[in-house]
């Protein structure tokens, strides 16, 4: 693309004339994290998000201490549909990204601070890039080992080693693929998915959207995810297998959510789902937005089984604290359930290690480790919300299946 040209139009290019630079980046549950500097300040993390449209910074009060200029004011409709969520855009910024450059860029700058992400992901958050990143450039993910390879437009080979090639559609600036879906207690799926880096499902389905969606006899209830509109709630199942260009997933996690507010736009949309970290994580892709095609291959961890907690907590970290750890949730029925554990009490130690050393994705992983294991904590609650007021005790559990 001619300098003359990059110079004029909004988008994300590389400083230097080179075929492809490499960016690295922080994983959590496979969601992909990196430092952006913007307009020349200090650099704060950015969750890198193939399902929006559009750059978003959470924090106005950070906003205003970087000095963004704002020119008017709009509402972003939430996941849930119904809350509404003012934001101010400021629309010439610059986003450093390394070796790779945003110019000209928007950022929807949100009134009220969100940082609910920290509290799901373990680190700090502070905004989105959206389509804007992908739209010019052929982006190599490459979950195994943590880095994103960003190429010159024509540089890539149309056909890398190893990689399966499926077409690609960019409809209101977010990617879809078709998928073949063999479920459990329904029919094949050929389901238009929207591929979601920024989701932490694994495969989700939304039953409004088609009504050959059929649930598995086998699921639980559960929090499903944070978004901008709040906490999703729905169920958890898993389909018999997941087919993407001919790389098959077998007994894949798959989200149910509930119908909201948001369902008719996703019905307009013509999708039936969505593909999350959980299943991208396992594979290697590449997306080529400019020639609209979707390459996969296998991952190191393709055949690793698809895991759900066994614990039955929904563990969260308090936001912009030294890792301390909370209860969000408890679910029914479950070890943690039976051990008496409640909401709100917050994890002092976990097999005797203090929280502090843990990170958040190391707790996720020891909860949906190995069924049978005993995982010793050290708890404390809170009497009536007074943090002066609490009293400590102690309770083993021992991880079962969910699902």
């Amino acid at each position: 693309m001619p300098l003359l040209l990059e110079a004029q139009v909004p988008g994300f290019f590389m400083k230097e004339d080179k075929r492809m630079v490499r960016i690295p980046f922080y994983s959590s549950n496979s969601l992909i994290i990196i430092p952006v500097s913007i307009n020349g300040n200090e650099a704060v993390n950015f969750l890198v998000d193939t399902g929006v449209k559009s750059n978003i910074l959470f924090s106005k009060k950070l906003g205003d201490a970087l000095g963004l200029e704002y020119t008017r004011r709009i509402n972003i409709v939430g996941a849930d549909g119904s809350d509404q969520i003012m934001a101010q855009v400021s629309p010439i910024n610059t986003l450093d990204v390394g070796p790779v450059e945003g110019r000209l860029q928007s950022l929807l700058v949100l009134e009220e601070d969100f940082f609910e992400l920290e509290s799901v992901i373990g680190v700090p958050v502070y905004g989105v890039l959206g389509y804007e990143f992908f739209k010019y450039n052929p982006i190599r993910v490459n979950y195994d080992d943590g880095w994103l390879d960003f190429f010159r437009e024509k540089a890539m080979k149309w056909k890398p080693p190893f990689y399966r090639k499926l077409d690609m559609s960019i409809d209101d600036s977010k990617a879809y693929i078709q998928a073949k879906i063999k479920q459990s207690n329904g029919p094949k799926l050929k389901a238009k998915l929207l591929v979601d880096t920024g989701a932490n499902h694994g495969l989700l389905l939304n039953r409004e959207t088609s009504d050959s969606i059929k649930m598995p006899l086998e699921f639980i209830e559960s929090e499903l995810g944070q978004s901008l509109g709040g906490v999703l709630y729905g169920y958890i199942g898993r389909v018999s297998a997941l087919n993407l260009g001919g790389l098959t997933m077998e007994e894949v996690l798959t989200s149910y959510p509930e119908e909201t507010d948001y369902s008719s736009i996703i019905k307009a949309s013509g999708r039936m789902g969505s593909l999350g970290s959980e299943v991208l994580g396992k594979t290697r892709i590449i997306l080529d937005y400019p020639r609209k095609k979707f390459l996969v291959r296998k991952g190191q961890t393709f055949y690793t089984p698809f895991e759900f907690d066994m614990s039955g907590l929904i563990v969260k970290k308090v936001p912009n604290d030294e890792n301390r750890i909370f209860i969000g949730e408890v679910r029914p029925g479950s070890p943690a359930y039976r051990v008496g554990i409640l909401p709100f009490d917050e994890i002092l130690s976990i097999n005797k290690v203090p929280t502090f050393l843990w990170e958040l994705t190391e707790v996720f992983k020891l909860l949906r480790s190995e069924e049978g294991r005993e995982i010793q904590f050290e708890m404390r609650r809170y009497i009536n919300n007074d943090i002066n007021q609490f009293s400590d005790y102690k309770v083993s559990i021992f991880l079962r299946k969910q699902i």
